[in-house]
């Protein structure tokens, strides 16, 4: 068996990478400590902020961060005679059900509702639901009355009861529609003398800066608490792959949170307090972060509750007292992200905006700093190609070139052994029964011949985070969602369409799901075969047959992976 070592080393790390590698580390992750319990499925504390004390107020009260989603039935704008219960109205309907600020930018399309102010409505214009050009856009933010809901909301706690606005606050403006050229200023006096206004303004992307302000025109000095939120309604379909993070995510003193939904609904909420980062949650492609002035102490909370039969996901967090002195105002500014989470977007925003990690929205994994320059790599070549499929070959050739050294010199070592294989056979024959025997005439044997038997294992063991980096690459990234090949391969992030089972669409019949194996998984299965046969065969009968069942199984198993890695798998190959 010790001269198949190398073989078997080789399929068995090359698995273990891709399936237990990234699970191992996702288990074993410290969990973040979870925060108080909730009672029964009321609304978790909010997080303390540095200058509030805990139990300092209750829900329902001033001085507590509002829970959002959804919050009462007679909380959820609705125009007179329509029903009021959460979920009863389309999206469409609640859209028209309330006056509305239009954006309109070369990204994004959406609204702001004039009655509570929240960011509810927003889709990009850049990705649709399918591949049809005429398909509906995807949609980031859904208004509060809807079964998904899904939406931000900014605004301000007082403690000592000042009125101020909140989700039934039905604010004034001019506007009509907010674009990266016109910000929008809502406006909204509580009669006690504090006059709020709400600055929306957005980029040329995803990112939207909200400032806030409050003027104070009466005879007493006012104490508010700044917040931000997002609110998510229903647990959202997952892609369920171990090697990608879906769920509540974000930075808090420098380190990485990720919450998958499953957790925080053990967990009921998780609490925190820093100096810059973010919070959000994500999905595979798309992200909504809540971005605190970063140089301010906020504090943060992860939290879920069922409510109606729903689940209810939070995020948010509650900035640090401000004390507005009779004549005086004060000012904060935050953002929030909702779009895509394209590589270069939030490498962008990293470093002109200043927020601490904000590339780790996208789940680099454990290998970053090889994926991230095997990405730009990727994209550079596309750049010049217009093809992701070719630069995907591209790549991998060059990376095979690369490497060609190391993997040249795993093979001639493995030739050595395979020669040394009638001797070694002579030497179990002999000594079968003695190990130590064995294995100390065996080693003589390397010696004697001038051959490392760890020296074929080694060179694979060096490119296997190269090749998992790659796999990464290809996997979690939004460039190759709807990206064509060529023929039948117009999405490079769908698996293969094609099925050898119904004679590739000839015969009218769509097969179960294990059985739509397509043109590239038999492409990629045939190479595997063929590299097979190309290498040293194992001596032993039993592991021949082995190995002539994995390119059958990895057939198989890869048929509903993403075309791009498959097509990679078999280049590669």
């Amino acid at each position: 068996m010790i001269d198949n070592k190398n073989m078997i080393l080789a399929v068995v790390l090359s698995i273990a990478t891709l399936v237990g590698f990234e699970m191992y580390f996702k288990t074993t992750r410290p969990a973040p400590q979870p925060g108080a319990k909730v009672e029964g499925e009321q609304d978790a504390p909010t997080p303390t902020p540095p200058a509030l004390k805990p139990g300092e107020a209750t829900t329902d009260k001033p001085g507590r961060l509002p829970s959002a989603a959804p919050i009462k039935d007679a909380a959820i704008p609705t125009a007179p005679g329509l029903p009021t219960t959460a979920g009863a109205l389309s999206r469409k309907a609640l859209l028209k059900s309330s006056l509305r600020v239009r954006i309109n930018t070369p990204r994004m399309h959406g609204s702001i509702a004039l009655t509570g102010g929240p960011l509810d409505d927003l889709t990009l214009a850049d990705y649709r639901e399918t591949l049809d050009a005429d398909s509906a856009e995807i949609v980031v933010l859904i208004p509060k009355g809807d079964k998904n809901a899904y939406f931000a909301e900014f605004g301000w706690v007082s403690p000592d009861g000042q009125p101020v606005p909140n989700a039934e606050t039905v604010w004034k403006t001019r506007a009509k529609t907010l674009s990266p050229e016109t910000p929008v200023t809502l406006t909204w006096n509580n009669g006690q003398g504090l006059n709020f206004s709400r600055t929306y303004a957005v980029d040329e992307n995803y990112m939207f800066t909200i400032t806030q302000k409050v003027a104070n025109t009466g005879t007493k000095p006012a104490t508010l608490y700044p917040y931000g939120l997002i609110s998510r309604r229903g647990t959202p379909e997952v892609s369920g792959f171990y090697i990608i993070h879906e769920g509540l995510m974000g930075v808090a003193n420098n380190t990485l949170q990720e919450i998958d939904y499953d957790e925080i609904q053990e967990q009921k909420q998780v609490k925190d307090s820093a100096k810059g980062g973010w919070i959000g949650i994500t999905d595979k492609y798309w992200l909504a972060a809540l971005v605190p002035d970063q140089n301010v102490l906020v504090s943060t909370r992860y939290s879920y509750r069922r409510e109606s039969g729903d689940d209810i996901y939070q995020v948010d967090y509650l900035s640090a007292a401000m004390t507005v002195a009779p004549g005086g105002a004060a000012t904060v500014q935050n953002r929030l992200f909702a779009g895509a989470k394209e590589v270069t977007v939030m490498d962008a925003y990293k470093e002109k905006l200043g927020i601490d990690r904000f590339d780790l929205t996208i789940d680099f994994g454990w290998f970053y700093f090889l994926t991230k320059p095997i990405f730009y790599a990727l994209l550079y070549i596309n750049n010049v190609v217009m093809n992701f499929g070719i630069s995907i070959i591209l790549l991998t050739m060059m990376i095979k070139l690369i490497f060609f050294p190391l993997a040249n010199k795993s093979y001639t070592s493995m030739s050595k052994m395979k020669k040394l294989a009638p001797q070694m056979k002579t030497l179990r024959e002999r000594f079968g029964d003695d190990k130590t025997r064995l294995n100390q005439e065996m080693m003589e044997l390397y010696k004697r011949e001038k051959v490392n038997p760890a020296s074929g294992c080694l060179p694979i063991l060096i490119q296997i985070p190269v090749f998992f980096a790659l796999y990464k690459v290809l996997f979690v990234n939004i460039e190759m969602r709807h990206a064509p090949f060529f023929g039948w391969i117009q999405d490079l992030s769908a698996a293969d369409p094609t099925s050898v089972f119904n004679l590739f669409g000839l015969i009218p019949w769509t097969p179960p799901d294990f059985l739509l194996i397509g043109v590239w998984p038999l492409i990629m299965g045939a190479s595997m075969y063929l590299q097979q046969k190309l290498n040293p065969q194992p001596t032993d009968p039993m592991q021949a047959k082995i190995f002539q069942f994995l390119p059958i199984l990895f057939t198989f198993l890869l048929a509903r992976f993403p075309a791009g890695l498959v097509i990679y798998w078999a280049v590669n190959n």
